[in-house]
C-alpha cells in the first residue's frame, strides 16, 4: 500500500514506516502490560470497546457535521464525504458534540476507567476537555510530544486516542516512533523540546511537519496499522507521534482523551471549567524553527 506520512509517499508496511504491536492479548496481566508500554512506549488494544456503541457516536458526530453543512450533499452520511474544497467543523472542547451522551459514552467508557484502575492501581480521573477531531483530505498532524500541551499536573498522564469508525492508513492513523521515550539518542530531545509549554514559552506545539527526520536525526522507528471501530491505543506524555496524511475524500473521525491517576495534580487548563491554552490559538507564536535553533537540534 502506498501511503504518505508527512511531505513524504512510502511503502505500508515497509523498513521506513512498520506495523504496530497488538497487546490486546496481556488484558489481564498488568506486569506484561507495563513491561510491554516501558518497551513500546504505547499499548493497542484492539476491541476495547464495544463497536456497536462507537459506530453510534460516529453516526451522532456525522449528522452533526452534516447540520452544519459540511458533508457533501446527496452522498450518504454515514460515509463522512468532504464538500469539494473542504470545510472544518470546530468540535474539541464543543459541548453540544464533544460532550455529547453518545460520544461520552465512548469516551468515558466504564472499560477505560477500570483499565486505568487496575494500570495505576488506584481510581482514575480523565479531563473534561476532548479533543474530538474531523480530519480531512490531505491533513495531517505533525510529529510532538503531548508533554508540550499538558504537562502541568501528573507524570503518570497518558493520552487515549480513539478512532470512530473503521481507518485505513491511508485515510490518517495514528503513527508512533517507538523509542522515542526511552533511547539515549532521543535524551536531548527530551530534555529541550520535551520540557517545553506551549503556553508558558509561547512556542509552537509540533517538533517537526516531515516525521521521518525524527528517525533520521536520533533513531528509533515509526509504526501505525489500519484501526477499526473499538480499537484503542495508549501512550505517555513522552512518546513522540503524528498522523498519516488523509488521502481520501472522507472525514477522519477521532477523538484524544487522558486519563491520570485521580489522586495526583492534574493540568488545571483542562480539568473543570479549565481555561484551555492561554497562548495557542490565540496569539502569535515562536516558531518551531527559531525555538530549534536555540535548542541545536
Amino acid at each position: 500500500m502506498n501511503i504518505r506520512f508527512g511531505y513524504r509517499d512510502l511503502a505500508f508496511p515497509s523498513p521506513e514506516l512498520g506495523e504496530l504491536r497488538d497487546s490486546s492479548d496481556l488484558l489481564g496481566d498488568l506486569p506484561a502490560l507495563q513491561a510491554r508500554m516501558a518497551e513500546d512506549g504505547y499499548l493497542l488494544l484492539r476491541g476495547l470497546l464495544p463497536r456497536a456503541t462507537v459506530l453510534q457516536a460516529r453516526r451522532t458526530i456525522l449528522e452533526y457535521m452534516a447540520a452544519q453543512e459540511a458533508l457533501t450533499p446527496g452522498e450518504p452520511v454515514l460515509e463522512g464525504v468532504m464538500p469539494r474544497g473542504g470545510r472544518t467543523v470546530p468540535m474539541m472542547g464543543r459541548k453540544g458534540i464533544a460532550h455529547h451522551p453518545d460520544v461520552l459514552a465512548v469516551v468515558e467508557h466504564p472499560r477505560l476507567f477500570d483499565f486505568f484502575a487496575a494500570y495505576f492501581g488506584e481510581p482514575a480521573l480523565t479531563f473534561n476537555y476532548k479533543w474530538l477531531r474531523a480530519v480531512g483530505n490531505e491533513r495531517y498532524t505533525g510529529a510532538h510530544y503531548d508533554f508540550v500541551y499538558m504537562g502541568r499536573g501528573s507524570p503518570r498522564l497518558h493520552t487515549v486516542w480513539i478512532p470512530f469508525g473503521d481507518i485505513p492508513v491511508h485515510q490518517g492513523t495514528l503513527a508512533m516512533c517507538v523509542g522515542s521515550h526511552n533511547l539515549e539518542s532521543f535524551a536531548i530531545l527530551r530534555e529541550t523540546y520535551g520540557r517545553m509549554d506551549v503556553d508558558r514559552d509561547r512556542t509552537e506545539g509540533w517538533f517537526t511537519r516531515d516525521p521521518m527526520e525524527i528517525v533520521e536525526k536520533f533513531g528509533g522507528r515509526w509504526l501505525t496499522a489500519p484501526f477499526y471501530a473499538g480499537d484503542v491505543i495508549l501512550f505517555g506524555m513522552h512518546t513522540m507521534h503524528a498522523s498519516t496524511t488523509n488521502l481520501t475524500n472522507r472525514f477522519r473521525l477521532s477523538c484524544d482523551v487522558r486519563f491520570q491517576p485521580a489522586s495526583e495534580p492534574a493540568d488545571p487548563r483542562w480539568v473543570g471549567e479549565g481555561t484551555g491554552h492561554t497562548a495557542l490559538g490565540k496569539e502569535p507564536l515562536r516558531s518551531m524553527e527559531e525555538a530549534r535553533a536555540a535548542w541545536g537540534l
